[in-house]
């Protein structure tokens, strides 16, 4: 029997982690949300990082490009609609959002399928055939519901961002206008 290869192992840590970040984006799209400081910022960061790697490394095939970039076009319209449908809270103290369930969990549902059917497809159909983690990137179609997710999340991130200062810079413009304690 032959012994497993190195990129198997790595191969099968990596879906380990993305298994344990799949579960707990589930979680966070269920039920009312304490908004974070940094969450939405590491959204904005991770997300842009990651759609430019995948810029440069399809940058030699135009049709993945253009794909990937209708996906994230995609993915910020719905991010609007989304927004529209979260219910937003401001109570002393803290910040709260509770998104829509359903959008969101549409949406990773859909994302996990096709990594899912290109793991099948990429180690099922051809199993004698080596690998790598690159040839999940060579999908337009993988390519295109990344960039769904991407674009979907960006917005959502921007979106919760602006309403975090809107509502801060309301609370300044009523302490600004209120009488200082003791004034009467």
């Amino acid at each position: 029997m032959q012994a497993p290869a190195a990129q198997t192992f790595v191969l099968l840590a990596v879906l380990a982690l993305v298994g344990w970040r799949v579960v707990a984006r589930f979680r966070r799209m269920i039920g009312r949300q304490r908004l974070s400081r940094l969450r939405p910022r590491i959204t904005l960061t991770l997300f842009p990082a990651l759609s430019l790697l995948l810029v440069w490394a399809a940058h030699a095939h135009p049709e993945r490009l253009l794909l990937l970039g209708a996906g994230l076009a995609a993915g910020a319209v719905l991010s609007l609609h989304g927004l529209r449908l979260t219910k937003f809270e401001a109570v002393p103290g803290a910040l709260y959002y509770t998104p829509h369930t359903w959008l969101g969990v549409a949406l990773s549902l859909l994302f996990v399928a096709r990594i899912a059917y290109r793991l099948a497809e990429v180690y099922l159909l051809e199993p004698a055939a080596p690998h790598t983690l690159e040839d999940f990137g060579r999908s337009p179609l993988t390519l295109a519901v990344f960039g769904l997710l991407a674009g979907y999340n960006i917005g959502y991130a921007i979106g919760l961002v602006r309403w975090r200062r809107a509502v801060l810079r309301r609370k300044r413009e009523r302490e600004a206008a209120a009488p200082p304690p003791g004034a009467a």
